[in-house]
């Protein structure tokens, strides 16, 4: 399906068979690039308050009482205890006398800006916490769960070692990349669950407005700050964690507007995060974050 009529930013259309957005002059069957300065356009014209670098802290920059609030926060920042324990982790030797950086390499600050990626040889997407429990795996070690506890410490450090440099999620120029960049696309724009909404609803179209006492966030940037600390998780998990992954908040969103999850690190989520990411490129790495 095609769709070749160009529309005003103000007249935003969800293609539902293709579960794709049009912003400004982008058509659905847009390029990633086309796709991004569309979505950077958008938001510049929604939040003309907000300088275009600082969508990364989320509802932070665009509502000043929340922003005051979090910066009081920030001086004692709750994440700050799981950086850390990800530095510890980092720092174990595995059994064969290994560890994380004979997989990664030394600089940790290095890390993070590499993902997700692209793999030409396996064909998907590889996200940072997939490469972690490669990396374990292949030293003979146990992998990590992959929503909350130390692989998202030892994300958090290697965030926070790359805090400021910038989102640079790279789409290459084949036909299987581009299909999973687009299947991220069409999960991000599609109607799910019983509430029939998509990430799209909250995070594009009502970004900056309430759902009770909850202010919806703009999607671009929304990536950077991963893993983050949340208020809500930790009163409401059962161990109290409120520290978690990118894919533990998708998981949580799906349950949200009542549809079943998919996995985490399923390639659903893995799609959505490369193509999630993509729409912040050129925003500041400020990982760990906290968030409502």
């Amino acid at each position: 399906m095609k769709l070749t009529k160009k529309i005003a930013v103000k007249e935003v259309v969800v293609a539902l068979g293709v579960g794709a957005l049009v912003f400004g002059s982008a058509t659905v069957n847009a390029s990633p690039e086309e796709d991004l300065n569309a979505f950077k356009a958008y938001y510049k014209q929604k939040f003309p308050d907000t300088p275009m670098n600082d969508f990364n802290n989320g509802v932070y920059s665009i509502d000043a009482g929340s922003r005051e609030q979090w910066e009081s926060i920030e001086e004692f920042p709750p994440y700050e205890v799981f950086v850390e324990l990800g530095e510890d982790e980092w720092g174990r030797e595995f059994a064969n006398g290994k560890s994380y950086a004979s997989c990664f390499g030394e600089d940790v600050a290095a890390i993070r800006p590499r993902y997700p990626h692209w793999d030409v040889n396996s064909a998907k997407v590889i996200t940072l916490e997939g490469d972690i429990n490669k990396c374990l795996k292949s030293n003979g070690e146990k992998p990590l769960k992959w929503k909350k506890g130390k692989i998202a410490h030892l994300a958090a450090y290697i965030s926070y070692q790359a805090r400021g440099q910038k989102i640079n999620v790279i789409i290459p120029d084949d036909p299987k990349a581009q299909e999973a960049y687009e299947d991220g696309k069409r999960f991000f724009y599609a109607k799910r669950g019983q509430l029939n909404l998509a990430c799209a609803d909250c995070h594009v179209y009502q970004s900056g407005q309430h759902i009770r006492a909850d202010l919806l966030s703009p999607a671009l940037g929304h990536t950077t700050g991963f893993p983050v600390f949340r208020a809500k998780w930790s009163g409401k998990s059962k161990d109290g964690d409120g520290f978690g992954t990118l894919h533990r908040r998708y998981g949580g969103c799906n349950k949200q507007v009542r549809a079943k999850p998919f996995k985490a690190q399923s390639d659903e989520y893995r799609n959505l995060e490369f193509f999630h990411a993509y729409m912040s490129n050129g925003q500041e790495i400020n990982g760990p974050a906290y968030r409502k």
